[in-house]
C-alpha cells in the first residue's frame, strides 16, 4: 500500500508526518504501508494546500499512490474542516474507486502531535496546549529548546516525532482525539471498504 501525505509545507512538516502516519498505519495493521511525504510540488502555504487546482495536480502527478492524506494546521480557523471536506468531495469525483483522498486539520498545529508523545513539564496543562492557537511558538519551540534540539534538522521535529511515534498507541491517538484518532478512524473505514 502506497500512502502520500500532503503537508502545507514539507520542509518542516515532513519530519512530523512521516513517522507519525507510519505509526498510525502500523496500529491499523498495515506496518508495511509505504508512507511518504509529498515534496514535489512544494506548496509552501495552507492557501496552496487548500486549492483544488494544486491538489488535483498532485493527484494526477502520483497515479501509483493508493491513499492521499492532506494534513494541515487548523490555526484557529473554525471553517477549516469545511474546506477539507469540500476537497475530499472533489477528489472522490476525480479519483478511481481504488484510490482515496482524506484530509485532516491538526488541532491547532501539527507540532502538537509530536508533543502528545512526550512527558511534558508538570506545569503545562495538556488542555491548554491543545487549545492554544499558536502552540508551535508557545509550547513546541520552548520544549525543543529545553531538550537542546532547536538546531537539529526541523528544529527538533525529527527526534520528537520519532519519539512520539513510539508512543502512538499509548499516548498520541488518545491525547489527540479530534484530529489524530479521527483521521485514524476514517482511514480504518477506507481500508475496510469493499
Amino acid at each position: 500500500m502506497r500512502v502520500l501525505v500532503i503537508p502545507e509545507d514539507f520542509r518542516k512538516d515532513a519530519f512530523l508526518l512521516e513517522p507519525l502516519v507510519a505509526a498510525m498505519f502500523a496500529h491499523l495493521g498495515k506496518p508495511r504501508a509505504r508512507v511518504r511525504v509529498c515534496r514535489n510540488p512544494l506548496l509552501g502555504a495552507v492557501s496552496q494546500a487548500l486549492s483544488w487546482e494544486r491538489i488535483q495536480e498532485i493527484l494526477d502527478l502520483y497515479p501509483m499512490v493508493d491513499l492521499f492524506l492532506l494534513c494541515v494546521d487548523r490555526d484557529g480557523v473554525v471553517t477549516r474542516e469545511q474546506s477539507l471536506r469540500h476537497l475530499e468531495a472533489r477528489a472522490a469525483e476525480h479519483l478511481s474507486v481504488q484510490r482515496g483522498f482524506l484530509a485532516e486539520n491538526a488541532w491547532q498545529e501539527l507540532e502538537v502531535w509530536a508533543l502528545a508523545g512526550q512527558d511534558l513539564p508538570p506545569d503545562w496543562s495538556w488542555s491548554e496546549v491543545r487549545q492554544e492557537v499558536n502552540p508551535k511558538e508557545r509550547y513546541f519551540e520552548p520544549y525543543a529548546a529545553s531538550r537542546g534540539m532547536q538546531d537539529e534538522p526541523g528544529g527538533g521535529r525529527r527526534t520528537l516525532a520519532l519519539e512520539a511515534a513510539q508512543r502512538y498507541t499509548s499516548r498520541v491517538r488518545m491525547l489527540c482525539p479530534e484530529d489524530v484518532a479521527g483521521l485514524e478512524a476514517r482511514i480504518a473505514r477506507w481500508l475496510a471498504r469493499p
